[in-house]
């Protein structure tokens, strides 16, 4: 069993004492008591753990040291959030991998694979191998996206009821569709979000369409969304949008998204991820959007680490990335429209890379983003924002009365945080330090190695 560079006292009654947090994650009156220690918005403070739960915030120093280790700054966080996510693709790169590395390739190579190999084991024991690896990280919480066109959201969907409930207590699971928007304007769409519905989950679809392919902004985009807006309505869904993925400045689907879901009254939550076009297009125009998602009560959530890949790419390998890939996240947040950053694709046709880890996803999005200079909140966008677009309540927070669920890292401050990986970490889950052992890509093997 591997454990960390401290290993809490036994039982779960104890202090952590002398360690530091950021502000904008202290839910508590406690926190305006806490003393500015390192950069960004860290504070001083002692955590008080009884029956593996937060039981007191408190100003560093303050708990007797008989009560727990003294850990020299180092920095707690409550476990991250990983809002977007594709754990039925995960680990298929030996077997499938893509050799252009753009979205195109991409999607030829994973619906290869899906048609020839995603009976239910396979899809089981890859996303039980995604989530055994994110659990040893110090995730609390995931939403994954699920490929839904006929058949396989009968073969995924029932696979994720059964490892949401084998994973419950460990990690919160929800589930999206993810199918092209037309199918909603037939009987598939409608079999569809039955399915969802029965699941529990929330309706989503890329906003591309089968009929017309090479359309960066399908022509049936809103009669299509009214289709997915009536039947999340119908079925008290939320609903969860790949959105204009894309480097043509043509794809212009969200503010159709907006007003369609005005237009509507859609009274759900909406999500859109990706959105990359938008950072394409002209500032009245990404005003004119942004205002639209504000007025409609759209969440983003941006992928960083994996449109960094896709985007903007040379599939020849001969002309160097002009652009980041990513969208307008600072523009968005400042007028008022929820951020998010997530995780994405793992080690699949979408991304080669990865492992599941959203503290790496945030130390990266500082970089490609510019979360920094100043840090500020942007630390939310991994952790308490995402909890709060998923709905659940104390997640990526410290508060009192909150299970014990953190990451301690030997970190004492973001400029420490940021320059060095790999992370030494330890977590705790319901005050108990759990192991942290990695799971071998070796059990995948008999899977996903050529034969």
């Amino acid at each position: 069993m591997t454990h960390a560079f401290f290993q809490p006292p036994e039982g779960g009654t104890y202090a952590l004492r002398h360690v530091r947090a950021p502000r904008c994650l202290i839910d508590d009156p406690a926190a305006d008591r806490l003393a500015p220690a390192g950069d960004g918005d860290l504070v001083a403070l002692d955590l008080a753990i009884e029956a593996g739960r937060i039981a007191a915030i408190a100003p560093a120093g303050s708990l007797a040291p008989e009560r727990g280790p003294h850990l020299d700054d180092a920095l707690a966080l409550p476990c991250f959030v990983d809002l977007h996510t594709h754990l039925d693709k995960g680990h298929i790169w030996p077997r499938q991998a893509n050799p252009t590395g753009d979205g195109a390739g991409a999607s030829r190579a994973t619906m290869a694979d899906r048609t020839k190999n995603w009976h239910a084991e396979d899809v089981r024991r890859r996303m039980d191998f995604a989530l055994r690896t994110a659990y040893a990280k110090g995730v609390s919480a995931i939403r994954t996206h699920l490929d839904s066109l006929a058949p396989q959201a009968d073969i995924s969907f029932p696979v994720f009821r059964e490892m949401r409930e084998r994973w419950a207590g460990r990690i919160a699971l929800q589930v999206s569709s993810i199918a092209p928007v037309d199918i909603f304007l037939g009987e598939e769409g409608v079999h569809l979000a039955n399915v969802v519905a029965e699941s529990g989950g929330n309706l989503g679809c890329v906003t591309r369409s089968q009929r017309h392919p090479a359309e960066a902004t399908p022509p049936e985009i809103d009669e299509g969304m009214a289709a997915v807006f009536r039947l999340a309505t119908e079925r008290g869904l939320d609903v969860d949008l790949h959105v204009d993925e894309s480097t043509d400045p043509r794809a212009r689907s969200l503010i159709r998204i907006a007003k369609v879901a005005l237009a509507q009254g859609f009274k759900g939550r909406i999500l859109c991820g990706h959105c990359t076009s938008l950072a394409l297009q002209t500032d009245e125009f990404i005003a004119e959007t942004i205002a639209a998602c504000r007025e409609a009560g759209i969440a983003i959530v941006s992928l960083p680490t994996v449109n960094m890949y896709l985007q903007d790419r040379s599939t020849e390998a001969t002309r160097t990335p002009r652009w980041r890939g990513v969208t307008v996240m600072h523009e968005l947040k400042a007028a008022g429209v929820p951020v998010a950053v997530a995780g994405d694709n793992c080690r699949d046709p979408f991304y080669a890379y990865g492992d599941h880890d959203m503290l790496d996803t945030y130390t990266q999005a500082v970089k490609i983003l510019h979360l920094d200079h100043p840090f500020a909140d942007w630390i939310r966008a991994a952790s308490a924002t995402p909890a709060r677009i998923m709905g659940l309540d104390g997640f990526g927070l410290l508060r009192v009365g909150n299970p014990a669920d953190l990451t301690v890292l030997r970190a004492r401050s973001y400029s420490e945080l940021l320059a060095r990986a790999p992370f030494d970490r330890a977590v705790i889950r319901a005050g108990r330090a759990i192991d942290t052992t990695l799971p071998d890509y070796r059990e995948l093997d008999d899977l996903v190695m050529p034969r």
